[in-house]
């Protein structure tokens, strides 16, 4: 019989062995530093008659942001139905603008190092302005703020201008890598176990997203994508989709986002929300 001396040393050598093993592993999940950023709703700041007829294309103007910027390789955004997430465990989700403050505490829930806030403007005569600005979740000052002109039936070139801007003259910086959780000692629920993504087998076998699966980063739209122009009403459309996919609604997401395919069926987002919704887009 081997001595206990031996079969300690053995023991011992195969828990170093497996520590080895697991060290790559531990190393690769820790070796993507880039920042985080968040994008928040943005306010709806027009004026006139028609003010509200803006009201609702906040949720659209932060889900197209957010996928645009998210092809710049330097940072990582937060997904909206991840931020989404948050807001209701919250109780922020219905509750409008966001201030500095709760921006900054939902940041750093969301283990954010900075986070893009603004909001938008028509000025009742076909023109339109998009201003924005950075909150630096560790000083919490605001910086880099930008001004951008363009057209109420162009949604999709004001935020493309917006995304040129911001990632032309907004420099985010490393820093050390935020903590999901640390707010205060406020506590995101969905920390302790992140929601594995959509699976690409499933998106392009047409089967409906997982219900409750979340995803942490946004993913970037393929390139080479078709120039589309996207009028506010059809922002609006596009936004209700949203909303209702928040919701868990499907049919009504569906009905909405098939509504907006209709009006610019070049319009990638949309198609990408059928899919994920599991209904298949005729090329």
């Amino acid at each position: 019989m081997r001595s206990m001396s031996t079969l300690a040393r053995v023991a011992g050598a195969a828990l170093s062995l497996s520590a080895t093993a697991a060290l790559p592993t531990a190393l690769h999940a820790q070796a993507d530093t880039r920042p985080v950023v968040v994008v928040f709703e943005f306010n709806n700041n027009s004026i006139g008659k028609d003010r509200a007829d803006y009201d609702g294309v906040q949720k659209g103007v932060q889900d197209l942001l957010i996928t645009d910027l998210a092809g710049n390789s330097q940072y990582r955004l937060v997904d909206r139905s991840h931020l989404n997430q948050v807001l209701q465990e919250q109780n922020l989700s219905k509750g409008g603008a966001i201030d500095p403050q709760t921006a900054v505490r939902i940041g750093k829930i969301l283990g954010a190092q900075y986070a893009v806030t603004g909001g938008f403007m028509s000025d009742g005569k076909g023109g339109a302005v998009m201003t924005c600005y950075t909150i630096d979740m560790e000083t919490t000052q605001d910086q880099n703020p930008q001004k951008i002109y363009g057209k109420t039936d162009d949604v999709l070139g004001l935020i493309g201008k917006l995304s040129t801007a911001i990632n032309g003259q907004m420099k985010f910086s490393a820093k050390a890598p935020g903590r999901m959780g640390d707010a205060s000692g406020v506590t995101h629920q969905s920390n302790a176990k992140a929601a594995p993504a959509t699976s690409a087998a499933a998106v392009q076998s047409g089967a409906p997203a997982t219900e409750g699966k979340v995803e942490l980063y946004a993913r970037p739209l393929p390139k080479g994508m078709p120039k589309v122009s996207l009028d506010m009403a059809t922002a609006k459309l596009y936004t209700k989709g949203l909303d209702a996919m928040d919701d868990k609604d499907n049919s009504k997401a569906i009905a909405f986002f098939k509504q907006v395919h209709e009006k610019a069926k070049d319009f990638t987002p949309a198609t990408q929300k059928l899919e994920e919704l599991g209904v298949k887009v005729a090329d």
